[in-house]
């Protein structure tokens, strides 16, 4: 019966501690305070990392192509999140604005806020750039690219058989004015061939939906 007790209870830590290591949702204490004002955010080009292997790093040109390729998935993780809140705002479930990507982008540019630079911005200064009340960024590392003819379907946990490809998604939502932050989802995810992009984030985005502050099904 003890054995029976014990087997059950590593059984349990083992899902649990998983669970854990799958999806990380932080919401700051002050966010009602300091979000209290906005109106608008804007989602910044997100920070992509490609974990490929040598011959993968050959088969598309180099580390220069690779580097290419990061960006390009960048671009389209802050699309495919910018249509999602359109989607949401259309549903009257967001209850603030996001701004254009295209205008993001071209502002960005014009201050001189570039991929290998990004960094030594803070929020507070983006946010100034941009003309917006809070900043949306993060990273996704990854052994394979989301989109294009390999994309690929995300699943949500990590199966019993262990995934074949991973992948890690962080997004971070920054206050503008103080540069605080406000919420934070870190997710990781196994992965099977048959998506893109848009339905990727779509689908990671709805798991954290109810605890998405700017939402108005939102429970502090």
């Amino acid at each position: 019966m003890k054995s029976l007790l014990l087997a059950a209870l590593c059984v349990l830590l083992t899902v649990t501690g998983a669970s854990a290591q799958t999806r990380e949702i932080y919401t700051s204490p002050k966010f009602s305070t300091l979000a209290k004002g906005h109106k608008t955010l804007a989602v910044m080009p997100f920070v992509v990392t490609l974990q490929l292997r040598p011959n993968e790093v050959t088969k598309n040109g180099g580390p220069e192509g690779v580097a290419k390729m990061e960006q390009r998935e960048g671009l389209d993780v802050q699309s495919a999140l910018h249509s999602y809140f359109l989607k949401r705002k259309a549903e009257n479930d967001m209850t603030v604005e996001v701004q254009d990507p295209a205008r993001t982008n071209a502002i960005l540019a014009q201050n001189g806020v570039t991929p290998a630079t990004v960094a030594t911005f803070t929020p507070e200064q983006l946010a100034k750039f941009l003309g917006v009340d809070g900043i949306i960024s993060g990273t996704f590392t990854s052994t394979q690219p989301m989109s294009g003819g390999a994309a690929v379907a995300m699943t949500m946990l990590v199966g019993m058989s262990g995934p074949t490809n991973t992948g890690k998604l962080m997004i971070n939502i920054n206050d503008g004015a103080t540069g605080e932050l406000l919420w934070k989802y870190d997710k990781s995810l196994s992965r099977g061939f048959g998506s893109d992009t848009n339905t990727i984030v779509t689908t990671i985005m709805r798991k954290a939906s109810r605890q998405f502050p700017y939402s108005k099904e939102f429970k502090s």
